[in-house]
Parts: structure tokens; sequence; C-alpha cells
């Protein structure tokens, strides 16, 4: 939009934290002190949409990274509550159920690592050729 500039892009990359931190599009909009019909023209932009979406994949990446932080303490506590025969029985049960399917879902996980690198480098192979 001609005239706009940069005080509208700073406007863009405000919109795109508010709707990052506020519950609903309207409080975004009154954050960013725009109307709600704006921010959902906004939205339509593939650049914007763009743009929102890669700061949201980071937001998720900063939770995803803290969640993994405490895996260890979870893992810990749930391997306790297992082990202690003081526990109630199904407590310890579930437990275990909870240990053993993420432990499955980790392998699976791996495999599908696996055959996606060899499907690659076969991939990167054949476009040498």
């Amino acid at each position: 939009m001609k005239g706009h500039g940069t005080k509208f892009a700073r406007k863009k990359e405000a919109a795109i934290a508010a709707l990052l931190s506020h519950r609903t599009l309207e409080e975004a909009a009154r954050a960013v002190g725009v109307s709600p019909n704006t921010l959902l023209r906004w939205q339509q932009d593939l650049e914007f949409d763009t743009a929102f979406r890669k700061a949201r994949r980071a937001a998720f990446g900063q939770t995803t990274a803290r969640l993994q932080q405490g895996s260890s303490a979870a893992a810990t506590i749930l391997m306790k509550l297992m082990l202690d025969a003081n526990t109630p029985a199904s407590t310890r049960v579930r437990a275990a159920e909870i240990i053993v399917n993420h432990a499955a879902k980790a392998i699976e996980i791996e495999d599908i690592e696996a055959r996606v690198a060899a499907l690659e480098a076969s991939a990167a192979t054949g476009q040498r050729r």
C-alpha cells in the first residue's frame, strides 16, 4: 500500500505479536489499534499469513523446548510411581502404561526418521544422475 512504508509494516508486526499474546482476535485488534475487520483482512494476505505462521511456529518451538526440559523430571516421577509399592495399583498401572506408550512412540519416530533419511538420500542420489 502506497504511503504506509515501515510504519505500516511495524503495525503488522505488532498485530502478529498481539495475535500470539491475546485470547481473541478482537482483543488483539484493540491492542494494536485497528479494527477486527482490518485484522481479519490482514490474515487473508499471504505475506501476513506466512509471517504469522512463522512466528507461531517459533513460539511453539519455545514451548516445546520447555516441555523437553521437564521431560526428565516427568520420567523420574512416572518411574517412582510405577515402582513404589505404596502407590495405588491403578496409579502404578497408569504410570507403566504411559511409560510403555511413550517408549513405543519414540521407537516409531526413530524408525520414521531413518526411513525419511534413506528416502532423502535416495532422492539426492537420483537427482545427481
